[in-house]
Formats: C-alpha cells, sequence, structure tokens
C-alpha cells in the first residue's frame, strides 16, 4: 500500500469535516442578521420612534411607554418558547429531526421577520406581534443548530467551532446592517422615499438573507440517527413527553450540567437584557437614531476578532474562568450604563459589550455541549434554551416594570448587576471537568 494511497482519503475526510464545519457555521451568519437588525438595532428605534409613537400624546411619556412595551414583547416571545422547547427538543432527538424542526422554526422566522415591513405608524401592536413570531421563529432554530454542534465539532475543537460561529455571526449581521444602515440614513440612494420606509425594507432584507445564507447546513450538515431508548412509544410526540418527564428524573444524575444551568439562567439573563433593551433605552434618553444604529454596527466587527479571541482564551485560562472575566466586564458595563448621559457614553459601553458579548455566549454554549451526553443533544439543549429564554422572560419584564414604575429606565440598568454577580458565583461552582466525565461516561 503507497504513502498516498493511505495520505488521500486523510485529506479528503479532512476537506470533509471543515465543509460540514462551515457549512453549520454559516448559519450563524444567516440568522445574526435578525439579531443584529431586528433584535438589537433597527427595531428597537423604530418601534420608539414610529411603531409605538402614538402610545402617548407627550413624545416622552411615549418613549418611556415604548420602552416598557417592547420589554413586555420579548417575555412574551421567550415565554412560548421556553415551555415548548425540551418538549420539541426531546421529539427531534426521537425522530431524528433536528435539521427538519430548524427549518421549519427558521421558516416562521424568516415568514415574520419578512412582514414588519408592512409596520406604519402606530402598528406597535401589529410589530409586537409580528416580532414575537419571529423571534420565536429565531430562537427555536437555535435549539436545534446548538444541539448539531457535539455531532459536527471533534471534541477537542469545539470550544473553537462554537467561536468560529459567533465570530461569523458577528461578520454577517454587521454586513448587512451597514446595508440597512445606509437604506435608513441615504434612501434615496436606493430609490426609497425616506428614512421610515428605508427601516421597514431593511426588515425584508434580512429576512432575505436568513433564508439564503441558510441553504449550506441544510446541504452540507448530516442529520444525527435518532436514537430510541427502551421502553419508547413510536409516536414522536408521545415519545417526546416521556424523554421530558425521564430527563427531568435523570439530570440530577448531571450535577455539575446542572449547577452550570442555574449560573448560565442568572448571568445570561442579564446579557439578553442589555442586548434587547439597550437601543430603545438609548432612544428613551435621547440619544440619536444615527449613535444608536451606528454603535451596534461597531457591536458587529468589534465582536468578530474578540469572539475569536475567547476561542483561544479558553485554551490559555480555560473555559469557566474566560466566562468569569465576561462577566466581571457585563458588570461595569452595567454600572456604566445607569450614569449614560451622552453619545459618546453609549459608544463606550457598545465597545466593552463588543469585547464579552460573542465570547461569552460561545463558550458558554460549548461548555454546555462538552457536558452533555451526545444522545440526548437536542433534549439537552432544550433544557439550555429554556434556560436562556426562562432568562429572557424576567429580564426584559423587570426592565419593563421598572421603567414604567419609576418613569426612567435607570433603576432597570443597573438591576441588571444582580443576574452577572449572582451568576459568576453559581459559575465559580461547577467542576467542568467532572461534567465532562459524567457526560462521556452516558454517552
Amino acid at each position: 500500500m503507497s504513502i498516498e494511497s493511505i495520505v488521500r482519503p486523510t485529506e479528503m475526510a479532512e476537506r470533509a469535516y471543515r465543509r460540514v464545519v462551515n457549512a453549520w457555521c454559516m448559519y450563524d451568519w444567516a440568522n445574526s442578521a435578525f439579531a443584529t437588525t431586528v433584535m438589537a438595532a433597527v427595531l428597537p428605534a423604530f418601534y420608539s420612534s414610529v411603531a409605538a409613537a402614538t402610545l402617548s400624546p407627550d413624545p416622552e411619556r411615549a418613549r418611556v411607554m415604548a420602552s416598557s412595551y417592547w420589554g413586555y414583547t420579548n417575555t412574551i416571545a421567550m415565554l412560548i418558547v421556553a415551555v415548548s422547547a425540551p418538549v420539541l427538543g426531546a421529539i427531534a432527538d426521537h425522530s431524528g429531526a433536528k435539521k427538519r424542526f430548524l427549518g421549519s422554526f427558521a421558516t416562521l422566522g424568516i415568514l415574520f421577520t419578512s412582514l414588519l415591513v408592512l409596520v406604519s405608524t402606530g402598528d406597535w401592536l401589529m410589530a409586537s406581534l409580528f416580532y414575537i413570531l419571529g423571534r420565536i421563529g429565531f430562537s427555536g432554530a437555535n435549539i436545534f443548530y446548538d444541539s448539531l454542534l457535539p455531532h459536527i465539532a471533534r471534541p477537542e475543537d469545539i470550544d473553537r467551532v462554537s467561536a468560529k460561529g459567533y465570530a461569523l455571526g458577528y461578520l454577517g449581521g454587521g454586513l448587512l446592517l451597514v446595508l440597512n444602515l445606509a437604506m435608513i440614513l441615504k434612501p434615496g440612494l436606493f430609490g426609497i422615499p425616506d428614512k421610515t420606509w428605508g427601516a421597514r425594507l431593511s426588515f425584508l432584507t434580512v429576512g432575505l438573507w436568513w433564508a439564503v445564507f441558510s441553504i449550506p447546513l441544510f446541504r452540507y450538515v448530516p442529520e444525527p440517527k435518532a436514537v430510541l431508548e427502551r421502553g419508547e412509544a413510536a409516536n414522536p410526540i408521545r415519545a417526546g413527553f416521556q424523554r421530558l418527564q425521564h430527563t427531568f428524573r435523570e439530570i440530577r444524575r448531571y450535577r455539575e450540567l446542572l449547577k452550570f444551568l442555574l449560573a448560565f439562567w442568572l448571568y445570561n439573563d442579564g446579557i439578553g437584557t442589555i442586548i434587547t433593551m439597550a437601543v430603545i433605552f438609548g432612544a428613551e434618553i435621547g440619544i440619536g437614531e444615527t449613535d444608536l444604529i451606528g454603535a451596534i454596527l461597531a457591536v458587529q466587527f468589534i465582536g468578530v476578532p474578540f469572539a475569536l479571541l475567547f476561542g483561544r482564551l479558553a485554551g490559555w485560562l480555560g473555559t469557566k474562568r474566560s466566562i468569569l472575566l465576561a462577566l466581571g466586564v457585563y458588570t461595569l458595563i452595567a454600572i456604566g450604563g445607569y450614569f449614560m448621559r451622552t453619545a459618546l457614553h453609549f459608544w463606550i459601553l457598545a465597545f466593552l459589550v463588543a469585547t464579552v458579548q460573542g465570547g461569552s455566549q460561545a463558550l458558554s454554549r460549548s461548555l454546555y455541549g462538552s457536558m452533555t451526553p451526545k444522545a440526548k443533544t437536542a433534549e439537552f439543549f432544550g433544557f439550555y434554551d429554556v434556560s436562556s429564554k426562562f432568562s429572557g422572560i424576567l429580564g426584559p419584564a423587570i426592565f419593563g416594570l421598572v421603567g414604567q414604575l419609576a418613569g426612567s429606565s435607570r433603576l432597570s440598568i443597573i438591576s441588571l448587576v444582580v443576574f452577572f454577580v449572582g451568576g459568576g458565583l453559581l459559575l465559580l461552582t461547577v467542576n467542568e471537568q467532572e461534567g465532562r466525565q459524567m457526560a462521556e461516561a452516558t454517552t
């Protein structure tokens, strides 16, 4: 047997591995357009200045109410996803249908994101409804997307692959946001009547971007095989509930994983609230739309190298220590947000967010994946996403309620410190090595 005959199949296998990894990462590129343009940048500002502009005859009061209503809108969306996520994950594991479920939720998100183009002045209820359905599609699809990670990445590559996905997400979402910002600030260059229509059409571009760049995942990423458990019903829905019931009993065996979920629930609440509420809070205190969207745009590009850096940082400091470092920075951001007064302050805080946002989320995903039994990835990632979605319920709800009662959202910002400090203290108790050994022993 020649050396060439041995090397060539090895090279071919390596190329196939890279193609699958790159195709998986491209979905981050695709759906991050929703996270940037719709969830974080354009829609919150549009909601405050256009969709919810008629909530009160007093413009200042209308902006405060818009911030509160936006918080409640995010809470409703996350509550729906949180309730359904574990059952959906269990059904997908049983039926070997992770990609099929991913496609269904992505289609829902793409459709209702595109329909936001219909929202005009005073249509805050329509905007909230379409956003809720789009956010359900976005978050639901991410359950099944995340659950593919342990199947497509080698154990020694999982941190790097997860970080690469987030980095591509920053880049892809940032590039489309550049186009969307141009459509809003210079609508005449695109034959668009005004900046309001520029914002509305930007939602349509998100739907198209999301659809087109999802194709590589569905074409190249293989569907993991279904893993049937003894005594499980043939009907996938009934089997899904059986698995969910079993997981509630079994998860006590994965003590370190459970502790991590509780920590993640807390600190991700703060992270998610900053992502969804930063722009509308900036609009409330009078920062201009150009600075708000421009700073979020800067976050996308600054976040690319920092997301990749955190992937390497995990190799130097360890995954848990790297997440704790990010939480320390987030604590400073929450304190700084209370004192924010000018556009410059917003830009400084946005830069700090860019240094830790992608890295903290990527390493949280990979740490969880490394402690998850491979036969139960969608089911367990359903619980992971439940933690993130239930945290997404509490944070925006508190933000909206405190802002409505106090007449300003400054106290809402400072309250986020509790989530970062509490989550960090819980994370300190997690033994990641023991969690990985338990996952390997039961896979």
